[in-house]
């Protein structure tokens, strides 16, 4: 049975509006430890997701239900689950009708186009750069652990307006930590792929070696404010949880740190001195995802249940360093008076600088050098401090070089007061972030300078 019968099948039992988004999951993974292969793997699933609506006493109700799938026989049941939840619910705060063919572009997307795959051959050149890597390592001194992984999905939409949507997300990552062979010293990198065709495992295993060999000499510092540069991937971290807390409904409640008080938000508020520009595109080359929306919620709460299947357009959060946009369903935008401004699945900050993070630290007269964060808390949404450890590395520049290792930190920030503090943007580029990589594999960053970042405590972690 081909998926879109399944799709059929729901929008024929459905007895209301619906709205059914089935996600076809093709993954392979490799892992090693120890500069030796340890498992690898082909994984295939298959979920349907129904969103149902009804009139209930009060006004509309909305709800979801979803569950991974085997066969066609299964499909009444969700829906009628999706049904009934949605029927037991609450009014929705700002309901609006489901999202019509008419507005949305391309409707179709090649809709009879079967789900595209991947397999264990994706990782082949992976599998080749390691055997060269763990060879060197061994001659090194030392020891390599990590995993890549590539998966796509191939999502379908179809609702009861008459809706059919189709796109197709892969995504790829290779994580690498190395470490000396008494385990003392550590690095990692990372790298986000979506075809792994341009992974060169050479290139990371040396720049890995190239961090352990910085560690042989080791300097404590106590707790403060150093001059600091922060790695794409690190920067990445910031800006991503920055984007996931900007809800347009949060800020005017006054819960969030994009809140200018008494219902109003921060937006057209200069919150960086430099030209940065932080959006999300659908399209953006080398990090395209997913043009239309899928899921009923964002990571900051809003609810976008009754836009599934609306186009995701390019949206600036930040323009020239001014607060431009919030996330915004169709529902709060109706109410407001705005456009509905879904994110898409990626992130892309620049402005306009062309150093290299090599050429920042040879301009660096004395700093910490950081490889990236780790274990990142919410302290207080209403400035967005957030506090975390560093790891696998933090150096010490003198003189435009690395000098030495220092002890790890725990450190408290703000990513959107950080935004106004920055005194040096370097060039963007495609990366991986550390923290967040299990939910956001697609960015676009740059290297930046700090002046004064806040290490609050040393810390013990390694």
């Amino acid at each position: 049975m081909r998926v879109q019968d399944l799709l059929t099948e729901a929008l024929a039992v459905a007895t209301g509006p619906v709205v059914a988004v089935l996600t076809e999951r093709h993954e392979t993974n490799l892992r090693w430890a120890a500069n030796a292969l340890t498992t690898n793997g082909e994984m295939h699933a298959r979920s349907l997701a129904v969103t149902a609506t009804a009139e209930v006493e009060g006004g509309t109700a909305v709800a979801t239900v979803a569950a991974d799938l085997a066969d066609v026989s299964e499909v009444a049941a969700l829906v009628a689950a999706a049904e009934a939840a949605a029927r037991a619910a609450s009014p929705a705060e700002e309901p609006v009708p489901l999202v019509e063919p008419g507005t949305a572009s391309d409707d179709g997307d090649d809709f009879d186009a079967d789900p595209v795959a991947t397999g264990v051959e994706t990782l082949a050149l992976v599998a080749d750069g390691l055997g060269r890597a763990f060879a060197r390592a061994e001659a090194d001194g030392h020891l390599l652990y990590g995993f890549a992984e590539h998966i796509v999905e191939t999502v379908y939409l179809a609702s009861s307006t008459g809706l059919r949507r189709r796109g197709v997300d892969p995504e790829g990552r290779l994580e690498l930590n190395g470490k000396s062979s008494d385990l003392a010293r550590s690095g990692w990198v990372g790298q986000q792929t979506r075809t792994f065709t341009d992974v060169d495992v050479d290139a990371l295993y040396a720049e890995v070696s190239t961090r352990l060999g910085w560690a042989r000499r080791t300097v404590e510092l106590p707790p403060g404010r150093y001059e600091t540069l922060l790695p794409p991937g690190a920067v990445a971290d910031l800006m991503v949880y920055a984007s996931w807390t900007a809800s347009a409904r949060d800020a005017e409640d006054g819960s969030n740190v994009y809140a200018a008080g008494e219902g109003r938000t921060r937006v057209g508020e200069r919150l960086a001195p430099l030209p940065v520009t932080l959006l999300s595109d659908p399209a953006w080359p080398g990090q395209e995802t997913l043009p239309f929306v899928a899921g009923t919620s964002s990571t900051d709460g809003t609810s976008f249940s009754f836009d599934l299947g609306l186009p995701v357009e390019q949206v600036r959060w930040l323009d020239d360093g001014v607060l431009h946009e919030l996330v915004r369903n169709r529902g709060h935008g109706a109410a407001t008076g705005l456009p509905a401004t879904p994110a898409a699945h990626n992130l892309v900050m620049d402005a306009g600088g062309t150093a290299t993070l090599e050429e920042m630290v040879a301009r660096t007269k004395r700093g910490l050098l950081l490889t990236c964060f780790w274990y990142i808390r919410e302290v207080d949404p209403e400035r967005l401090l957030l506090t975390g450890l560093t790891r696998d590395g933090v150096y010490l520049v003198e003189d435009g070089e690395v000098v030495a290792a220092v002890n790890n930190f725990r450190w408290n920030e703000s990513p959107v007061e950080l935004l106004g503090r920055i005194t040096e943007i370097g060039a963007s580029v495609p990366v991986l972030c550390r923290e967040w990589n299990d939910y956001i594999t697609k960015t676009v960053m740059p290297p930046v300078r700090v002046p004064d970042f806040n290490y609050s405590t040393v810390s013990q972690a390694s």
